[in-house]
């Protein structure tokens, strides 16, 4: 797995690189600072994945996305915050982002999640995902029914959408619907088709801006009460 570094800290770029690099499977081909510099490295060297600050000078890693999401698009976005509560987040998962880690993260978390987006999945971390949503994200003003775009929705795609919005993964939503993991796959890849999306993170935005979920509802978490 190829690797480019986008942060505008050398320090913080130089720590990435040797946590990477201690992994023989991942080579680190370069190192920007800012999101225009991204762009280039990527157009030169074609990276697996893109490790992106948000907050960066000259041009920003949301905007950065947006442009390597139009023009390559198999150059995988994985963003980094320094702030859990960054709205530039919400804007990096609808720019094409994979999904978002905190700059707090361990080392093998850090490389877990480029192994899941280099699969093709999206990182998502449900409970700072639905905190985020609820503070930035303006939600249709009812629930039900879905609005616009969910209304080509099968009841069971709708069904799966909102599990996965309230944070429950393939295996959760398989045990609460009493379905196989396979069968929450196939609906997940028809709805995120029939909604244009193109991952789990995209999905869940469009969950929360139809009004199909809502922040701060007690009756749509976990089983067990966990958001």
């Amino acid at each position: 797995m190829t690797v480019l570094i986008a942060d505008d800290q050398p320090l913080v770029r130089r720590g990435l690189s040797l946590i990477l690099r201690s992994d023989p499977a991942i080579e680190v081909v370069g190192e920007v600072g800012d999101g225009e510099q991204a762009i280039a490295a990527a157009r030169e060297l074609r990276p697996d994945v893109i490790l992106m600050d948000i907050r960066m000078p000259v041009l920003d890693g949301v905007r950065a996305t947006e442009h390597l999401a139009a023009e390559l698009p198999r150059c995988r976005v994985l963003a980094l915050s320094t702030f859990d509560m960054d709205e530039h987040v919400v804007s990096a998962l609808r720019a094409g982002a994979s999904g978002f880690l905190p700059k707090d993260v361990s080392p093998e978390e850090l490389v877990a999640a480029l192994r899941t987006v280099h699969r093709g999945e999206a990182v998502v971390a449900p409970r700072l995902l639905t905190r985020l949503l609820a503070a930035f994200v303006t939600p249709a003003p009812a629930p039900h029914p879905p609005a616009g775009d969910l209304s080509g929705l099968t009841p069971r795609e709708v069904e799966v959408l909102r599990l996965i919005a309230v944070g429950l993964d393939n295996a959760e939503i398989a045990r609460r619907m009493a379905i196989g993991v396979q069968t929450v796959k196939n609906h997940a890849t028809g709805l995120f088709a029939k909604l244009g999306v193109r991952d789990r993170a995209q999905a869940v935005i469009a969950a929360y801006e139809s009004g199909l979920v809502r922040a701060g509802r007690s009756d749509q978490g976990r089983p067990d009460g966990r958001r």
